[in-house]
């Protein structure tokens, strides 16, 4: 999601060896004096945007401390293999509706209490039920009773008509079937909804978040996790400490790791390059030109694609934006070549597709207004009846997106002589504000970074109405319906055929506009000596080591 938090992990294909390899990894002089297991490194971040709750966390600032604090059902590896087992012992079905789950049986929370199937179904239940708000309640549409605690909305969330209230609490296809074990019955069958159980959506619950509130619990938050929660100071740092009674793979070596809030990536840079950061997860624009990051980090930089793509959304609760050859206008208006080669060095790639090339299920230039035709797109504009007033491109300017989005402006203004302009709002929090209060008065950069390792989930968030992720309000009834049969397939292949038919119509509309495929030049400090990253580029914690 939308400016979306992690989403999940790295497709099986040839593009995954460069993941798994990478670069960088070499050692610089410098040994440390502290033992790893008394070190506490600090990493690079910003304030999250709401309580840490899993379900109720869309965004990447507070999805990065989610997915240190939790372990799921399911963890995917960084290498882009399937999913692995992770608090689940088994997973079985036989017909891919019914899925009868077992938990292995020592693993804890935090606060030294087991994890137990009551913890997911309690946790399930919780996020789903629609007064509850969470962001995230839709993951749960395919289970069956999900209708019953989260009616729908008959004109969206801001139209004047009011959901019907909930007639149940819990979704009857979630049953305790144990101490350790559970069942889920889907209303149909859904080959892919084991890959969906390692996002934090589906993250169990302490008992004690119930005897508190949402707000209570998530400043500060009981997960299940390698690490676990010390401190939050609003707008410096959240402090985390190794978890010694974790059970699972992936347990850390470090004593603990400080996630340092920044609002200017330059002064992230700075503490890189001084010893001040141990870790800084995408390195400034700037710093990718002639790779002068690599010139000031020597060999302690990763360079990996991940499963992320930089877009623009359209506020289609704008009327100003309700004609589609408009919108498709705009996008063949932008020259993504020029833009990823100049702005970013060569570092991005430009985008062709509606998901990723790193996501299973993807299809290669299924995109056709991501082409730069500038003919094409102002007879579009013509067509649509010209564009009246400014374009305003919003960004939040506490990152680096300044050079990029006054270059998608620029573009714009030169192919359609229109007055486009980039517009920073200052903070990332502010921004998400007014995306979620739906006050955006032009174009707004969202980019998507995947939350497990499938096509649907460029889909279902983002385009489905009243997806969790659908900031912009579309809807396309056709679009939901190819979605739902596709959830419905009894395969795989069978799921991605109806939702590559579900993007043809979604790329007739144009409700997004698809910029630049993610690559991540990370860097690391001189005193530490292992460091990997995960499946969506994240610093892997459990692979740290100092000299």
């Amino acid at each position: 999601m939308s400016v979306s938090k992690r989403m999940g992990a790295v497709a099986v294909t040839a593009a995954v060896a460069l993941v798994a390899a990478g670069c960088g990894g070499g050692s610089d002089s410098g040994k440390s004096n502290v033992k790893t297991e008394d070190a506490i490194i600090s990493i690079d971040g910003g304030q999250p945007e709401n309580p840490l709750v899993p379900a109720n966390t869309t965004e990447v600032n507070g999805g990065k401390v989610v997915d240190f604090l939790w372990t799921g059902l399911v963890s995917y590896p960084a290498d882009g293999s399937k999913p692995v087992n992770a608090v689940a012992d088994s997973i079985d079905t036989k017909d891919g509706k019914v899925y009868d789950i077992k938990l292995k049986s020592d693993t804890k929370f935090h606060d030294g209490t087991t994890v137990m199937a009551k913890n997911f179904v309690d946790a399930w239940n919780w996020s789903a039920y629609a007064p509850n708000g969470a962001a995230n309640g839709t993951f749960f549409a395919q289970i069956k009773g999900y209708d019953a605690v989260h009616p729908a909305d008959p004109d969206g969330e801001t139209g004047p008509k009011k959901a019907p209230a909930p007639t149940a609490k819990t979704m009857s296809g979630l049953v305790v079937k144990g101490d350790y074990e559970f069942q889920v019955t889907l209303n149909a069958p859904f080959s892919i909804f084991p890959t969906m159980l390692g996002y934090s959506a589906f993250m169990p619950l302490p008992d004690a978040f119930f005897k508190t509130t949402p707000a209570l619990f998530g400043k500060k938050p009981i997960g299940n996790g390698p690490v676990k929660f010390d401190s939050w100071e609003d707008n410096v740092n959240i402090k985390l400490s190794r978890f010694d009674d974790y059970k699972l793979d992936g347990k850390v070596k470090i004593k603990g790791v400080t996630v340092k809030f920044y609002t200017d990536e330059t002064a992230a840079y700075n503490d890189l390059t001084s010893g001040a950061l141990d870790f800084m997860q995408q390195v400034p624009t700037d710093k990718l030109a002639d790779q002068q990051y690599q010139k000031d980090l020597g060999k302690r930089f990763i360079n990996n694609p991940i499963p992320a793509s930089g877009t623009l959304a359209f506020p289609l609760y704008d009327k100003r934006f309700a004609n589609a050859d408009l919108r498709k206008a705009i996008s063949l208006s932008i020259d993504r070549a020029a833009i990823t080669d100049k702005i970013f060095y060569g570092a991005r790639t430009p985008s062709d597709s509606w998901s990723n090339p790193l996501t299973p299920g993807y299809t290669k230039g299924d995109c056709t207004v991501c082409k730069y035709d500038p003919t094409q797109a102002q007879a579009l504009l013509a067509k649509a009846g010209g564009f009246k007033g400014s374009l305003l491109l919003f960004y939040n300017a506490d990152k680096g997106h300044k050079d990029w989005m006054e270059a998608v402006a620029g573009s714009i203004k030169n192919t359609l002589k229109i007055d486009a302009k980039a517009e920073g709002i200052p903070t990332f929090g502010v921004f998400r504000t007014q995306i979620n209060n739906r006050k955006m008065t032009g174009l707004y950069r969202a980019g998507w970074q995947q939350d497990y390792p499938d096509v649907e989930n460029w889909i279902g968030p983002l385009y489905v109405t009243n997806g969790s992720s659908n900031d912009g309000e579309y809807s396309n009834p056709a679009v939901d319906k190819l979605y739902k049969e596709g959830t419905s397939a009894k395969s795989v292949d069978e799921a991605h055929a109806k939702f590559a038919e579900a993007t043809k119509l979604i790329d007739a509309d144009v409700p997004s506009i698809p910029i630049y495929y993610n690559n991540e030049q990370s860097g690391y400090s001189k005193r530490l000596g292992s460091v990997k990253t995960s499946n969506v580029g994240e610093i892997d914690l459990a692979s740290v080591e100092l000299k």
